[in-house]
């Protein structure tokens, strides 16, 4: 990762985001608190599978593009950059980042909880059910190519 030294930034730009995300974290921790409505046990397990799935659509699915178009740069191949300096580089920064983009996913997500505890669970529910369709894609994958390999070893060695 860059220095801030290193980005066309000011660290300004940083510290406004990091004071709307602790501003925003303070509501939705006062409102769940006032509320009664913390997720826990079984809420927090579908909350984070369905954070990973929402934040892989944000991050890096082509129906996501239009809104990280203007901050940040995909080539057709390479690695995604931030586009411009300023603001503009900053978010493209955090649209870049899983484990960022993740931290605001997650803090929307538990809001919703604390709005709404039962579009909360719907929510929750969708994006978990992505979560399980990604792994067992990626399963299938992994073990459809273990078996080609095994396939074509058996056929050289005869």
């Amino acid at each position: 990762m860059k220095t801030i030294d290193e980005t066309p930034t000011r660290p300004a730009n940083y510290a406004l985001i990091s004071g709307v995300y602790a501003a925003a974290l303070s509501g939705v921790a006062a409102a769940a608190r006032r509320r009664g409505s913390v997720p826990r046990g079984a809420d927090l397990l579908p909350l984070g599978l369905a954070t990973f799935t929402f934040t892989r659509v944000l991050t890096e699915q082509k129906v996501e593009a239009w809104l990280r178009r203007p901050f940040v740069h995909e080539p057709e191949q390479g690695r995604r950059r931030p586009r411009g300096r300023g603001m503009r580089y900053a978010i493209g920064e955090l649209l870049s980042c899983t484990r960022c983009t993740g931290s605001w996913v997650g803090l929307g997500l538990v809001g919703l909880h604390a709005a709404s505890p039962a579009a909360a669970r719907v929510t929750a529910s969708v994006g978990t059910i992505g979560a399980v369709n990604d792994t067992s894609l990626a399963a299938f994958s992994w073990l459809s190519s273990r078996a080609n390999t095994a396939i074509a070893a058996a056929e050289d060695a005869a």
